[in-house]
């Protein structure tokens, strides 16, 4: 046991407390065990569980999952402040202070800004020189591995067009998407090991890099794209499913097209 005084409302330096006495002696064993490289995946889940609520709209559910995100930074800061490398306070002011710079036409500045298009040029020049990017190389650099894929693809689209790396229209990006079906046309028929150079799955790769292009010459977020692509392929499978008269295993390749088809006309 610890020493702590329960409450009927708790704040902000209590949850710090809370987390430090859980990995502190006497605590809990499992959050003691706990380290950066155990819990992340946590912080991911709770992450998207957060987002599902937000894309919900449920306001319950969105305080609740907002504050499990908020209790995985604690605990990583906390892991730090073990460690005698950063505390919490220190990830607060350090937040606050990255706000205030990259605010100047709100907190007093040279830079002013008077549409979210300009706040957002200017949120990224000062970005770059905050994190000394002399270069859009370097700022593509600087995006994060662990983005979803197409993510990752689109930002680094988004940093290349603003550099004026760019087609003037979606049609040349269309063009440069048939060329790179071709080449994956090409590897799929000479088969060999799919990992080898210009084999499948750097064929593939490019395909799906030239789509998010696409979508992002379009304003259209490619993850967004994609996950409205499976609930419709959901939608359509579970009417091919019912409306088979026998295991789908067991149809034909003609069979299972004509089942799709019907699916589409009845659902489009």
């Amino acid at each position: 046991m610890v020493d702590f005084q329960c409450k009927p409302h708790y704040g902000w330096e209590d949850l710090v407390e809370i987390t430090r006495l859980l990995r502190g002696p006497g605590g809990c064993p499992w959050d003691a065990e706990q380290t950066h490289a155990s819990i992340r995946r946590n912080f991911l889940e709770e992450t998207y569980e957060a987002l599902d609520a937000i894309d919900r709209d449920d306001a319950h559910d969105m305080c609740e999952e907002l504050g499990d995100v908020l209790m995985q930074v604690v605990l990583h800061a906390q892991m730090e402040a073990e460690r005698g490398r950063f505390t919490m306070d220190d990830v607060v002011d350090g937040v606050a202070q990255k706000l205030v710079y990259r605010h100047p036409h709100v907190f007093g500045g040279a830079m002013q800004a008077d549409s979210s298009e300009e706040v957002l040029v200017n949120w990224e020049v000062l970005k770059r020189q905050e994190k000394g990017q002399r270069s859009t190389a370097d700022a593509i650099e600087a995006v994060p591995h662990t983005l979803p894929a197409l993510w990752r693809a689109e930002k680094i689209q988004r940093k290349t067009a603003a550099a004026g790396f760019q087609w003037d229209s979606v049609q040349g990006a269309l063009a440069k998407l048939e060329e790179e079906v071709r080449e994956l046309r090409q590897a799929v028929e000479a088969g060999g090991d799919p990992a080898e150079s210009h084999g499948i799955r750097e064929e593939v790769g490019d395909v799906l890099f030239i789509a998010s292009k696409i979508a992002q010459l379009s304003g259209v977020d490619p993850e967004d794209a994609l996950h409205r692509a499976c609930d419709k392929f959901d939608v359509r499978f579970r009417a091919v499913e019912e409306a088979a008269d026998k295991p789908l295993a067991d149809c034909t390749e003609a069979e299972l097209v004509k089942l799709w088809e019907n699916a589409k006309t009845q659902l489009s």
